[in-house]
């Protein structure tokens, strides 16, 4: 976990904001919950920090209330392909893998927007895994959902073209997207340079227009038509 600065955040205010966020903790006696939350860390980590990498090991298990973290694995070239993101109210399947099976990290996690966390060490979180059902059914019900969305991962980028997973990805963000060429190849697994050339053959079908980080979606039907070929 890295180093990031204390919020000043008073004691009740995080404990309504943490079960708001996660129910499961509601169901925990009052005492049980202000000594949970005192056996952990709240901090606030800046956009651009890297939460976890490769190999390193798992310390603590991050439970999110503001921002959001993007994982993703990384090749020995420096291409990275978008496993998931974690948003506030959800949790890292990875970090929940690794301390459960005591083993490091086998992608990495950047903070995409400034975060404001509770960093839960391995004794607490074993803690509330054994003792609180609710948690350990959360965590479980999590692992499900991840795999899902990984399968699903897996079938595209095996299964799949790249013009039709950029159509997709295009779709799935609203009529104007905010994003560098670099940001989509990375969420693809792919490259800038084939990205770019797709998003060219795009504009020119008259599909998208094209603008400083900025793609305009023109033509939905079109893409969608590409996205489902």
């Amino acid at each position: 976990m890295p180093e990031a600065s204390l919020p000043d955040l008073p004691p009740a205010q995080l404990s309504a904001r943490l079960t708001s966020l996660y129910p499961t903790l509601g169901s925990l006696p009052e005492l049980k919950l202000r000594e949970f939350v005192d056996r952990c860390q709240t901090l606030r980590v800046p956009a651009g920090t890297r939460m976890f990498d490769d190999h390193t090991p798992c310390q603590a298990f991050p439970m999110l209330l503001e921002g959001s973290i993007r994982v993703a694995k990384a090749s020995a070239s420096g291409r990275e392909l978008l496993l998931y993101r974690v948003l506030p109210s959800e949790a890292c399947v990875l970090t929940s893998s690794c301390l459960l099976g005591r083993h490091d990290y086998s992608a990495r996690g950047t903070v995409e927007q400034d975060a404001l966390l509770l960093a839960v060490p391995q004794p607490a979180f074993f803690h509330l895994v054994d003792t609180h059902p609710p948690f350990r059914e959360y965590i479980f019900a999590l692992f499900a959902e991840r795999i899902t969305e990984l399968m699903e991962l897996v079938e595209a980028v095996a299964f799949r073209r790249l013009d039709q997973r950029l159509a997709a990805l295009l779709l799935g963000k609203g009529r104007e997207v905010h994003a560098t060429h670099q940001q989509l190849a990375e969420e693809l697994g792919s490259v800038r340079e084939i990205v770019t050339r797709l998003l060219k053959h795009f504009a020119e079908d008259g599909l998208v227009g094209l603008g400083r980080e900025r793609v305009e979606i023109l033509d939905p039907a079109g893409l969608r038509r590409i996205a489902t070929d």
